[in-house]
């Protein structure tokens, strides 16, 4: 069998030590965040997108293994293996080349050519194929089939002896693995994909338009086409097909089954040939390149999920303040509630600002006195219906007052989701649904992560064609997406609550449930020690967790940093050694400068521990995110019919695309920016210049309001030009890992890897 490490190390570029320790690791229980960030001298440093990639590629090729010990043992039991085969079966890694080892030997339903076998037929395909030789320059037919003609088998005449043989030769060829790998490459390197809206559909009709006439090169289609192509085909609008050069594959099976010199023969051969394909291998090779198509697809759809997710849930945090979140409404009124500045829920109130004018002046005294009474220091407002015209009405009331606090709106994606969540009702079992969703509103502007991860991601709205992919695969990544950012933030082990706590490395949902009863049995949580008090928080638990748990006022202030407690006398030495401590080095940090790394290396941390260290002890308890930004709409700008071509606006990127972006400029409606319209220069993937939650100005080109579509450019703007890595990408220190797909299109193009 396959030597995993070594192949492993070899396919990842990895040294063979790295892939022992991580998975020796990865066995004893570690986290990915844990071993990315603790465990740096024992992988090499590697960080989380490897880490993942490792121990990814190590599943498939364990499932791979045990796949080949029951094949094996299957052929064997039909007395069919052979040591050339084994020596096959053994040295492939990957599942489809597998497959198309066992294919021959698999055990199937009854087919043509398990029928003509079952009639006596098999010693006429036997004769037949031993004489498609050179050597052979005459072969007569129906002589040899003469002698199998009988009724009673079911051979009534010679022909039908002949087409039963040729059953079983023309499955031997379509069942044949290295006709199939060839083919199979054949169709994805120069099929070609074409498509058309049916005929019951008019012009203009569909969302599918482009789809009308639409081609493109299997190899090189956009991800986005095929998974549209596949939506369309689903909801019957679009019929599409893959067509390539049939000739090229016939004289690739002639050249490679045919070789009778027999003239009859040689036509036989070529007649079954044909059957072979058109009947026994198109259809299936033709449903493997889609697949194999669509596998791409959902991989670069899922990716760019994970990209915009991660964000979204590290979009900067406008900070723990008095905050007052506003679900607008128009008929059924507005919805507010106070939160404190731990988010706690304080008031709520419902206003009516769109009715009366009556009514409007009762929601200004309300509005006024709320503000006043909790002295709010923050204003959410939800950017669904009646959104803009709330800001307009909350603009107004703070001009006539002394106290302006920050007024920011919010994109509400997901907020109804959760308020009808059962994670809601658990919260606040005697609030209103929508009273909820304010609440919802209000803490995603205090701190986005803390109230994201009560939410689906797939209902925050930054996927791309997320009910199309593979759900499970999906669901994956993007837990370790929420994983990887709740980590790399930190957690406030005293406000947190049980949804962002199960995400902390080592923590599951009992744990997290169990943390949050003792701390409301005992109090605050005063130091990370503490912690082995809580039910179920064990040895391990602690190990894993600790370090990403933060104890905002406790006796030590290294609780309050990313400094794993293993490390804490490693951290004390060093300010010992400078006579400071950790106040004064926040003072004058540069004073870690002449620390030597060297000196303080131990049997359990090395240089990379150490410097980490250092790097923590500049900025104990940072917030890693970037500084709060928030966009300014345009006034008088609400409504699509508000816009004009040429209208400079500022918003906030909602969405990120393989085709573009999704930009909300205010008007209830997110207008794109085209892959083609976001710098001055070709730009292959937009991630590499803008990202969800983003502030940035564009401007409209045009607006269609039957289609209620609006099309915008960032072309020109300065402040654009020069970013391509506004990303958190993989790094070295700790931070989140951007997630890249796990095998290239030309791993996938090669073999097919997982079907």
């Amino acid at each position: 069998m396959i030597d995993l490490e070594q192949l492993l190390a070899r396919e990842l570029s990895l040294q063979p030590m790295q892939v022992r320790n991580a998975l020796q690791l990865r066995k004893e229980g570690g986290t990915v965040p844990f071993i990315a960030r603790y465990r740096k001298e024992r992988t090499g440093e590697m960080d989380e997108v490897q880490l993942h990639a490792l121990f990814d590629r190590h599943t498939y090729l364990t499932e791979l293994e045990e796949r080949k010990a029951a094949i094996l043992e299957s052929i064997e039991k039909q007395g069919k293996l052979t040591e050339d085969l084994r020596r096959q079966i053994e040295a492939t890694i990957q599942k489809t080349e597998l497959e198309d080892l066992y294919l021959p030997y698999r055990p199937k339903k009854r087919t043509r050519a398990t029928v003509a076998k079952e009639k006596g037929l098999e010693p006429l395909a036997d004769a037949i194929r031993a004489a498609n030789t050179p050597a052979v320059t005459e072969f007569d037919l129906p002589a040899a089939a003469a002698p199998f003609v009988s009724e009673e088998k079911g051979v009534p005449t010679i022909e039908d002896a002949l087409a039963g043989a040729g059953d079983i030769l023309a499955e031997e060829i379509a069942e044949n693995a290295a006709h199939r790998g060839h083919l199979r490459t054949y169709l994805y390197e120069n099929g070609t994909f074409t498509s058309d809206v049916k005929p019951e559909h008019a012009a203009g009709t569909t969302k599918f338009e482009m789809y009308r006439g639409f081609k493109a090169k299997a190899k090189d289609i956009h991800p986005h086409n095929v998974l549209a192509l596949m939506r369309g085909e689903k909801e019957n609008v679009v019929a599409f097909s893959l067509t390539f050069d049939e000739e090229v594959v016939f004289a690739y099976l002639r050249d490679a089954a045919v070789h009778a010199a027999a003239p009859s023969l040689r036509a036989f051969y070529e007649a079954l040939v044909r059957d072979a394909f058109e009947r026994l291998m198109r259809p299936s090779l033709v449903g493997e390149v889609r697949a194999l198509c669509k596998e791409s697809a959902e991989r670069e759809s899922i990716t760019t999920f994970e990209s915009n997710l991660r964000q979204l849930l590290l979009s900067p945090p406008a900070g723990m303040k008095p905050t007052l979140g506003i679900d607008p409404g128009l008929r059924p009124g507005c919805k507010i509630v106070v939160l404190d500045a731990t988010g706690k829920f304080v008031a709520h109130a419902t206003i009516y600002p769109h009715k009366s004018p009556g009514e409007r002046t009762a929601a200004v005294q309300t509005l006024t006195d709320l503000i006043r009474a909790h002295e709010v220091e923050l204003i959410a407002i939800g950017n669904g219906t009646g959104g803009r015209e709330t800001e307009s009405f909350v603009t107004e009331v703070l001009a006539a007052m002394d106290r302006k606090p920050v007024r920011v709106m919010v994109n509400e994606a997901g907020a109804s989701v959760y308020s009808a969540s059962p994670i809601a009702r658990g919260e606040f079992p005697d609030l209103d649904v929508s009273v909820r969703g304010a609440v919802s509103i209000g803490r995603r502007l205090q701190d986005p992560l803390a109230e994201l991860v009560k939410i689906d991601p797939k209902s925050i709205g930054v996927g791309q064609y997320q009910h199309d992919v593979d759900q499970r695969l999906l669901r994956k990544r993007l837990e370790e997406t929420v994983e990887s950012c709740v980590n790399y933030v930190g957690v406030d082990v005293n406000t947190a609550s049980r949804e962002l706590l199960k995400y902390v490395a080592g923590v599951n949902t009992t744990i997290a449930k169990n943390v949050v009863a003792y701390r409301n049995e005992h109090g605050p949580y005063k130091s990370r020690e503490e912690l082995r008090q809580v039910p179920k928080f064990g040895p391990k638990t602690f190990e894993q967790a600790a370090g990403f748990l933060r104890i905002r006022d406790g006796g030590n202030p290294l609780d309050n940093s990313a400094v794993h407690p293993e490390s804490y006398p490693i951290a004390e030495k060093i300010l010992a050694d400078l006579g400071m401590t950790i106040q004064d080095v926040v003072l004058k940090p540069d004073r870690l400068a002449s620390v030597k790394p060297g000196d303080y290396v131990t049997e359990m941390a090395g240089e990379p521990t150490v410097r980490d260290i250092l790097d923590e002890l500049k900025k104990p308890g940072r917030d890693p995110r970037a500084e709060f930004r928030y966009a300014t709409f345009k006034d008088g700008v609400k409504e699509l019919k508000d816009l004009t071509p040429g209208m400079e606006l500022e918003g906030v990127v909602t969405n990120v695309t393989n085709f573009g972006a999704f930009v909300d400029i205010g008007v209830h409606q997110d207008g794109l920016v085209h892959v083609s319209q976001i710098a001055d220069r070709f730009v292959q993937d937009p991630k590499s210049i803008v990202h969800v939650g983003e502030v940035v100005k564009v401007r409209v080109l045009e607006v269609n309001t039957q289609l209620k579509r609006i099309s915008l450019t960032m072309k020109g703007d300065s402040e654009k030009k020069e970013k391509h890595e506004r990303s958190h990408r993989p790094g070295k220190k700790g931070k989140p890992a951007e997630k890249a797909p796990r095998f290239t299109i030309e791993d996938l193009k090669r073999k097919f890897s997982n079907r």
